[in-house]
Parts: C-alpha cells; structure tokens; sequence
C-alpha cells in the first residue's frame, strides 16, 4: 500500500508542475501578445499622422514630389507589415518584415524631415508644427510599447527555456517569440541633402 500512495503522489506533483508551467508559459505568451497590441495602437496612430504631415507640406513642397511619394509608399507598406504582425506577435519573419518597414518608413520620413528644413514658410505653419509634435509624441510612445512587449517577450523566452517549463514548452509548442528590434543604426542615420 506504501508504494502506491507514493506512486500516486508523484503522479500528482508531477500533474501540478505540468499544469502550472503550461498555464505560466500561456499567461506570458498572452501577455507579450497584448504588450504588441499597444505597439499596434501607437504605431496605428503614427500611420494616420503621416498624410497629414505630407499634406501640409505638398502646399510648400511643390517640386519634392517623388520624397512625398515616397513617405506614402513607405507609410503604406509599414502599415501590411504591422497587420502581418498583430496577427501572429513574437513570429519571426513578421517581426522582421515590421522592422524593414518600420525602417525604410522611419528613413524616408527623416528625408522629408531634412527638406522640409529648406522652407522656412513650411517650418514656420502651425499645421506642420502640429503635426510635428504629435508625431514625436507618437515616436515616444512606441519606443515605450516597443520595450514593454520586448521585456515581456524576454520573460515568455526565459520561462520557456528554463527547466522544467522548456520540456512542456516543447510537448506544447510554445515557439520562440522574436523581439521587435529598433533600425539598425546605419539606417537611423539623417540622410544628407544638397541644393
């Protein structure tokens, strides 16, 4: 008899800590899911700033055409990207299909930024000001989301490594999550302007 209720005993531990690492490793993955979803709001809101940004500066900026053109193609194309993203949050070639975008986006804005510097009718409207400071505002609030959803993809990453959650990890398939990485620091670097 003695044997038995050790028996069953081990078998009821061991049932607890599968139960409670699987529902931890759940818990995180939910988590780094819903710290992605900020970053979604906030780069939501970055999106929708843009055109007015470059419709403020079209009345100005008559003969920069093709870097307006631009900030829109790349607007457009982070936005796809940021779409494939929120569907499957930590997946990696989504998470690195965002930071290409994010950083041509991020480039050809820095481009118009420049331009824009040559006319003092456009630095000077209050509609660009505006606009300007909301984007900066935006800018820092998704530089916040991004570390937040990154410290908690590193925690999902961590607890799904350690023992003994990474045995259930592997019986579950709970993936590794990608972190969202900023522009490398070769992209993040103003282009040079000349007239």
């Amino acid at each position: 008899m003695g044997p038995l209720i050790f028996l069953v005993m081990l078998v009821l531990i061991l049932g607890v800590i599968v139960m409670n690492a699987y529902n931890s490793l759940v818990t995180l993955r939910n988590r780094f899911k819903n710290a992605y979803s900020q970053i979604d709001v906030q780069l939501q809101r970055r999106y929708d700033l843009i055109p007015n940004l470059v419709e403020t500066a079209k009345g100005y900026m008559k003969h920069e055409r093709e870097t307006l053109e631009a900030v829109i193609t790349a607007r457009n194309a982070a936005m796809s990207a940021n779409s494939r993203a929120a569907r499957n949050p930590g997946d990696p070639q989504a998470m690195q299909q965002l930071e290409s975008a994010e950083a041509v986006l991020t480039g050809s804005l820095d481009r118009l930024l420049v331009l824009s510097e040559a006319y003092p009718d456009l630095k000077a409207d209050q509609n660009m000001a505006r606009v300007m400071e909301e984007l900066t505002s935006t800018e820092n609030r998704v530089a916040f989301a991004r570390q937040a959803f990154n410290d908690s993809v590193t925690v999902y990453n961590t607890k799904r490594e350690v023992f003994p959650s990474n045995l259930i990890a592997g019986q579950f398939n709970f993936q590794t999550a990608n972190l969202l990485e900023e522009a490398a620091p070769e992209v993040r670097v103003a282009p040079r302007v000349s007239f």
